[in-house]
């Protein structure tokens, strides 16, 4: 069976951008053109890009995507293992950022000398070291759930207005209060 790039896009949620792309690379192309020039692919192509979006969606790099799919199982073993190695560095580094930040805030003082950077620039940061949207507001939880104080001081240190600070307050109080099953 052929399919259409389209139909491509969306079964795997991808931009035509994208696929075209990937053909562009070398990565993956069409296994023919029907009589209008437009681009099909096959049930073998189909594989191949959900083997494509697999090692996208754990991290592998386009470029070392394009040797993957030719590779023995012990190259594909050995890639994989060492993709994990480097999650791990990079959860031990976001574990000791949070907890250096839960330190911080635990000490008042220190938390009101040091110079925050804005609201937006920290969440890019933090977006950078993995943490999505989810996992930042689980951190607000914790962090209001163990020192309200000084996530009241945090968040002023931030920039934000006060409004915002109440309704990301009692919006973590809420999470940790679903979170841990307390009624």
């Amino acid at each position: 069976m052929d399919y259409a790039i389209s139909h491509l896009c969306k079964r795997f949620n991808l931009s035509r951008s994208t696929i075209l792309y990937y053909d562009t690379i070398g990565l993956l192309k069409p296994s023919s053109r029907g009589t209008n020039n437009y681009r099909k692919y096959s049930d073998e192509d189909v594989k191949k890009l959900e083997e494509i979006c697999k090692y996208r969606q754990i991290g592998i790099p386009l470029e070392d995507i394009k040797g993957l799919l030719a590779a023995s199982e012990g190259i594909i073993k050995k890639t994989l293992e060492e993709r994990l190695d480097e999650l791990n560095i990079q959860i031990s580094r976001i574990r000791n950022q949070y907890h250096l930040i839960i330190n911080i805030l635990k000490n008042e003082d220190l938390l009101k000398r040091l110079q925050i950077v804005e609201k937006d620039t920290l969440v890019q940061i933090l977006t950078l070291a993995g943490l999505n949207e989810g996992d930042m507001d689980m951190l607000h939880a914790k962090v209001e759930k163990m020192s309200p104080e000084g996530h009241q001081i945090f968040l002023e240190a931030l920039g934000i207005e006060n409004e915002e600070i109440i309704e990301i307050r009692e919006y973590a109080r809420r999470l940790m209060k679903n979170s841990t099953g307390i009624t």
